[in-house]
């Protein structure tokens, strides 16, 4: 039996935790917040997606960086074992489009409570309010942990950092784990707030547009010509840019190349339609409102709040006639709606990504233990690893999917 310690009470902790205990070993899970999963509690705007029911194949196509080091941990822990863990411990679960699974209440905190129970039940001591300062190791092989408020040292034969990375730093997420791996000799690759909104150039239109929310819209975001992501679902306008779900999922494609300078953001307004029935369409409804001003007459086409901003783009007099609207302008009206562009200058920072890209460097992770190649007995799960991946409850399943490894790796 040995001594195990989890860094953490999220969600790659937790399950760290119980796969440690569940192996016969003495487990100690130390969190420096009054509860665990706290920034669990605000996933999915308090829903709590825990997790995406993809066939598991599927999975490694929404992982961002680093997919083929995930293999071992997500096949030894699944999206149905989460499922399972937390409906037997009194959480059922529910799927919704995407393939996202949340809580049947839609409270995250029942998620928590269900896997409080088997941490309980498995027999894993709890430290609340506890810090740590750092992880102490000897000739290569992991000692123990150092305490913050006393500065004593526990000792341990094996330690599991689960820290998480920089984003939320509310819930306790100051990148303590990227210290301890730097400590230990590892490399923390660059770090980047990703799943997290857009800043852009046009501030002034984007202010206009603030709240709107737009449904089954293509998005194309460009370095120079160079296409980088391309996605198609809902979007939101802020009053700083652009978010929404496609919109975050691609930050963390587009996180690298936007340090390097602005991106080109393309929106087609109305996907579903060809150049050449979005003309036949505009005809109709101006043929239905011929004796309107242009301003007026993108009633049936566009959201009120967007018609302003199309117009202006168009560079057509907005009070002129629509029965005198030539066949170039309405050319140019089709353009701006099937290709609406705005400048992407930067990304928000970590207080509203919901995840950190980068971390530890893999190559340094054995991928079928978790345990660190440098140091015996230390080993790394979820965000605080250089793995991330898009919206819809993948990330959550890599927390949880790499805490399970790293517990029951250990010997």
């Amino acid at each position: 039996m040995s001594n195990v310690i989890v860094i953490g009470g999220g969600a790659a902790g937790m399950t760290a935790a119980l796969a440690a205990a569940r192996n016969g070993h003495q487990t100690a899970l130390y969190e420096k917040n009054e509860k665990l999963g706290k920034k669990i509690y605000i996933t999915g705007k308090g829903r709590c997606n825990l997790t995406n029911a993809c066939d598991t194949e599927d999975f490694f196509a929404n992982v961002v960086r680093n997919p083929k080091f995930l293999y071992s941990s997500i096949y030894s822990f699944t999206n149905q074992d989460i499922i399972d863990l937390v409906e037997r411990y009194g959480c059922p679960v529910k799927t919704e489009r995407g393939g996202r699974v949340f809580p049947v209440s839609d409270h995250s905190s029942d998620v928590i409570r269900a896997l409080d129970r088997a941490l309980r039940d498995a027999g894993v001591q709890v430290h609340l309010y506890e810090e740590i300062a750092g992880v102490e190791t000897a000739e290569g092989q992991v000692t123990g942990v150092r305490l913050k408020k006393s500065g004593r040292t526990i000792p341990a034969d094996a330690v599991i950092v689960a820290t998480g990375g920089f984003s939320y730093p509310s819930t306790g997420s100051t990148g303590d784990g990227y210290r301890f791996g730097t400590e230990a000799g590892h490399t923390v690759t660059e770090l980047s707030p990703a799943l997290v909104p857009f800043v852009v150039r046009e501030q002034e239109e984007v202010r206009e547009l603030q709240g709107l929310s737009l449904r089954n819209i293509r998005i194309q975001i460009f370095k120079d010509s160079k296409a980088l992501y391309e996605d198609f679902g809902e979007m939101l306008f802020t009053h700083f840019g652009v978010s929404g779900p496609v919109l975050l999922s691609a930050s963390s494609y587009a996180a690298p190349h936007i340090r390097k300078g602005p991106l080109t953001l393309s929106i087609d307004l109305k996907p579903a339609l060809t150049r050449e029935q979005l003309d036949a369409r505009i005809l109709r409804d101006f043929e239905e409102l011929k004796n309107k001003q242009f301003k007026n007459a993108l009633i049936h086409l566009l959201p009120s709040k967007l018609i302003p901003v199309v117009v202006d783009r168009t560079g057509i007099r907005p009070e002129k006639q629509v029965n005198e609207i030539t066949r170039e302008e309405r050319s140019r009206i089709v353009d701006t709606v099937k290709d609406f562009r705005l400048t992407l200058t930067g990304l928000r920072d970590y207080k509203e990504a919901i995840i950190t890209q980068g971390g530890i460097s893999v190559k340094e992770i054995n991928p079928s233990t978790m345990e660190s190649r440098l140091v015996k007995g230390l080993y790394f799960a979820g965000e605080v690893l250089d793995v991330d991946a898009v919206t819809g409850g993948f990330n959550l399943q890599i927390a949880w999917s790499t805490g399970y490894l790293a517990g029951m790796s250990v010997e």
